[in-house]
């Protein structure tokens, strides 16, 4: 029995333009998704210093638990994404929500540092499966005008996850200690399964894909790393090489031979980036990694280490640590909502570079406000407002470089690849912070890194590299290339004239 596209019109469009039913429904899904993710995500930045105290860990050991859930994204990433691609996108969200959930219960039983790291890597497993399938289900359900509106909002749910958990820590910890905040974390699951139980495929893929003939004729992204016997052997040492650097990279095991780590780990991932990108697409594939990663370096000390530097620094109590959190994780949301908007209205680029130079100017004074609970709120607003609320928008800026059969597993292995930066940045701020204050080393690495991701977005340098070995790639593989109802000029996404144009009607 085929099911109809999510994105068939059920009914005349309503208040919001042609917005159908189906169509919230699939982002309302999407959308508690990513609030479980952000709420358990942020969970082990709250109490990072609880269990550092019951655990005898110093603040760099500490760290590298917030850096456990990113080791094995890339791994979850291309996995659940090539689920996606082969079975459709509604098996992977539930399967990536499934993972990360059983890995949030499981941080509430931890004994110490090596059980609470080996819990945090089953939660980044399914947190990179959870951007892959959740990502490319609603973009492929909503129509090619409202995307990066789409984008934005979904990823609006994680900030939201982050003001829950921070509004129930100033309740939960201080009474109950810092287990019970995991244990609380995997009651919402439930809701999130029967959200999704009786939502159809994605339009875009069902149309594609899912009607395109017997299973055995659908996509394999990772066909190319198991053609023949040799190629299958050496990719399966290739990743359990990578995981083990990675793992000794981000642990004691690895002290003294960090840089070599580095660089075995680096090599073996981009060994696969380029097998997966083949011979036209690898140069697009290793330079959006890159991009990625250095746009995790930007944002994630703030986002990891904000709670640790409020209460070491300022010396903030558990209901103050709540009150700013709630300022970040609000300004995040309504940045996410902003992004989507800026996004269509002047092209995905120029939104994305533009909003993230506005954001410079907050950086250092956030770290220069001592006395003041109020004005450092209104400044940490406007900071995640601007710097991390336009990551609302990478979803739609990553995905336009993809085709629908082989997009959720070419986007899950590029963005969680480089979303080893998030791993990366809370213990390099952490190394900075032992010749500086922590407040001057976040502000160092976010004012720095911003700039490098304003260059490498804003001058589109991951598409002008890709052309290089493919000429023919479109601008953007969202867009139909057919033109019609449904389609943005190819201007809008360059911020050109075309770019304020709304063409009517639904995908």
């Amino acid at each position: 029995m085929i099911t109809r596209p999510l994105d068939t019109p059920d009914r005349k469009p309503r208040r919001y333009g042609e917005i159908t039913r189906r169509q919230w429904k699939a982002m309302f899904a999407a959308w508690i998704g990513y609030l479980l993710d952000g709420f358990d995500f942020v969970l082990i930045t709250l109490v990072l210093t609880d269990i550092a105290a019951d655990f005898h860990l110093g603040t760099a050991t500490a760290a590298s638990l917030i850096s456990g859930a990113f080791i094995t994204r890339w791994l979850g990433g291309a996995v659940l994404g090539a689920l996606g691609d082969r079975y459709g996108r509604k098996a992977a969200m539930i399967t990536s929500i499934l993972l990360y959930s059983l890995g949030t219960f499981a941080c509430g039983f931890a004994w110490g540092y090596t059980s609470l790291f080996v819990a945090r890597l089953v939660i980044g497993l399914g947190m990179a499966g959870e951007y892959s399938a959740g990502v490319t289900y609603v973009l492929e359900t909503w129509p090619t005008r409202w995307r990066n509106r789409a984008s934005g909002f979904l990823i609006s749910g994680y900030a939201g996850g982050t003001i829950l958990a921070a509004e129930l820590y100033k309740w939960v910890v201080p009474h109950w200690g810092w287990r019970w905040m995991f244990w609380i974390g995997v009651l919402p699951v439930l809701v999130a399964l029967w959200v999704r139980r009786s939502l159809p495929e994605a339009g875009d893929w069902q149309r594609e894909i899912g009607t395109a003939g017997p299973e055995a004729d659908r996509p394999n992204p990772f066909r190319p790393l198991f053609t023949g016997r040799a190629r299958a052997w050496g990719n399966t040492v290739l990743a359990a090489v990578a995981s083990v650097a990675l793992f000794c990279v981000f642990t004691p095991a690895g002290a003294g031979c960090v840089p070599w780590l580095s660089a075995v780990a680096a090599l073996c991932l981009i060994a696969f980036a380029v097998q997966l990108g083949g011979r036209r697409g690898w140069l697009l594939y290793v330079s959006l990694m890159v991009t990625v990663f250095a746009a995790f370096l930007y944002s994630w000390p703030v986002q990891a280490l904000l709670p640790t530097y409020l209460k070491t620094d300022l010396g903030y109590d558990p209901a103050q640590v709540t009150d700013v959190m709630f300022y970040a994780g609000f300004g995040t949301m309504a940045g996410c909502w902003l992004a989507g908007f800026v996004g269509d209205r002047f092209g995905t680029r120029r939104a994305y570079a533009g909003t993230l130079l506005a954001s410079l100017a907050f950086v250092f004074p956030v770290f220069a406000v001592r006395d003041s609970l109020p004005a450092l709120g209104v400044l940490v607003f406007g900071l995640l407002a601007l710097g991390q609320g336009i990551s609302g928008i990478l979803p739609k800026y990553l995905a336009g470089h993809f085709p629908t059969a082989v997009r959720a597993a070419s986007l899950g292995f590029v963005y969680n690849v480089g979303a080893l930066g998030g791993a990366v940045a809370p213990v390099l701020g952490a190394r900075l912070a032992e010749g500086m204050t922590l407040g001057r080393a976040i502000a160092v690495l976010t004012f720095g890194l911003t700039l490098v991701v304003i260059l490498l977005v804003g001058g589109d340098v991951p598409q002008r590299l890709g052309r290089l070995v493919d000429r023919q790639a479109p601008d953007d593989h969202l867009v139909p290339a057919g033109g019609g109802a449904a389609a943005v000029p190819p201007e809008a996404d360059r911020g050109g004239p075309g770019a304020g144009a709304e063409p009517p009607g639904p995908v």
